[in-house]
Order: C-alpha cells, then sequence, then structure tokens
C-alpha cells in the first residue's frame, strides 16, 4: 500500500530542509524523484550526497516564482511522466504589521501562496495524465494558529490551507486527489540555533506535548503515505505533523 515503485515525482523545495526528506522518503518508496531549487550547484552537491547514500535523484533547478513551466518541463523530460507533486517552497518574514509595507506583504504571499497555484495550475495537465495523481502542498501549523507578529506567513499558509479544499473538490473527478501537510517545530538546519537556545526549552516542554523539537525524518512518513495507494480516498485534508503542539490547551 505503500509501495511508490513506477511512480514519479517532482518535490519543489527539495534540495534542503523538509522538502529533502520528502523527497528522500519517496525515493526510497520506489519513486522516480527529482527535487527542485533555486541554485543548480547546491542541488547536485545534494544530489551527489543522496548517490553516496543509495538514493537517486535528479534535479530540476528554478525559481517557482518565475520558472514554473521551465522547471515541469525540465522534471518531467527526465522522468517521462510526472504522479506525484509536492510543493514545499516557502518563505518566512517575521515581522508585524507595522514594521512590514503591504508591497512586502505581497511579496511573501506570492512566494508562498501565488506560486503554489501556478505550480499546481501548470502541472495539471501532467498529472491528469496519471492513473492516481497526487498533488501535496506544504503549509504549516501557522495555517490555524497564530503568533504575533507574523501576519504575512500565516495569512499565506491559511491561505494554502484553503487552497487545498478548493483544488481538492475541483479536481477529484480526474482521479487526483489534493492534500497538505502542516508541519509544526522541527529541528530543520533553518531553525537549529533555535532548536539549541535553551531559553526555548521551558517553551517547549509546556506547549508540545512531546516535549521535543521534531526530527526532520519524521516529516517523511506522512509525504509517502499521502502520495501512496494507501491514501487513495484521502482527499482534501491539512495533516498536521507537529507533535501534538496545535491541540494542547
Amino acid at each position: 500500500m505503500f509501495d511508490l515503485n513506477g511512480k514519479t515525482a517532482l518535490v519543489t523545495g527539495g534540495g534542503r530542509g523538509l522538502g529533502l526528506e520528502m523527497a528522500k522518503a519517496l525515493a526510497r518508496a520506489g519513486a522516480w524523484t527529482v527535487i527542485n531549487g533555486r541554485n543548480l550547484e547546491s542541488l547536485e552537491e545534494t544530489r551527489a550526497r543522496l548517490a553516496d547514500d543509495g538514493i537517486t535523484v535528479a534535479v530540476a533547478p528554478g525559481d517557482v516564482t518565475r520558472d514554473v513551466e521551465a522547471i515541469l518541463v525540465d522534471a518531467t523530460a527526465k522522468t517521462g511522466a510526472l504522479d506525484i507533486l509536492i510543493h514545499a517552497v516557502g518563505e518566512r518574514d517575521r515581522r508585524s504589521t507595522e514594521a512590514m509595507e503591504p508591497y512586502e506583504f505581497a511579496a511573501l504571499l506570492n512566494t508562498d501562496l501565488t506560486a503554489a497555484y501556478a505550480m499546481a495550475k501548470a502541472a495539471l495537465p501532467y498529472l491528469k495524465q496519471s492513473a492516481a495523481g497526487r498533488l501535496i502542498f506544504v503549509t504549516s501549523i501557522a495555517a490555524f494558529a497564530a503568533r504575533a507578529g507574523d501576519p504575512a506567513y500565516t495569512a499565506a499558509k491559511g491561505g494554502l490551507s484553503a487552497l487545498t479544499r478548493s483544488l481538492a473538490v475541483e479536481l477529484g473527478a480526474d482521479n487526483l486527489t489534493v492534500n497538505a501537510i502542516a508541519p509544526g517545530w522541527f529541528a530543520t538546519e533553518t531553525n537549529a540555533h533555535l532548536a539549541a537556545d535553551p531559553t526555548l526549552k521551558a517553551f517547549v516542554d509546556v506547549r508540545i506535548p512531546l516535549k521535543r523539537w521534531g526530527r526532520p525524518e519524521e516529516i517523511a512518513p506522512a509525504a509517502v503515505f499521502l502520495a501512496s495507494p494507501a491514501a487513495s480516498f484521502v482527499n482534501g485534508i491539512t495533516l498536521t505533523v507537529d507533535g501534538g503542539m496545535t491541540v494542547q490547551m
């Protein structure tokens, strides 16, 4: 039920962080996987590192805010088709409403939400040709739980979860499921300094029932599940992976 042999996948933002962990998991499950990122040199270094670990991936460089068509053409030229698209690109700008100008707010929405829509729209002709297409967005627990001083990211991720529901309803007739993954606090390279900060330990102990940060590889099973035959009747959900952070009062 979790076998992805014979499937093809593209993971945007797959060169590092949680996107990389998802890409590795898809490849290990048998999918012919392409990773995307803005920097070709960095992607090639990642590809070589994975090859040393016995994991084969291809690369398709490009910026999802402007190179959507080129990324898809490049990726499908290498795989021959596209069954699974995981859109894991995202940026954050932790500034308050008073500190952020409207054009800066719009710029973050463009990267975190509009680019996701553009990628999904451009991928539809490919995914519709699949016998069981899978479109998976990576949103955040910020989609439904806010913190002060983070309006743009919260709005963008909330919009991405709403987009997930909308596309799930619209595209289900094409035998294409659309779901999202909402990660909580994960100790990626970007967050390593925060995860190592002892002053945050008390907060983590109170707010996360498991009393620790997530390990990056712990996001991978959610991606494999939603991409696999096991999730054939799962459509329109946002799967939260946060150690229980958002359910604890």
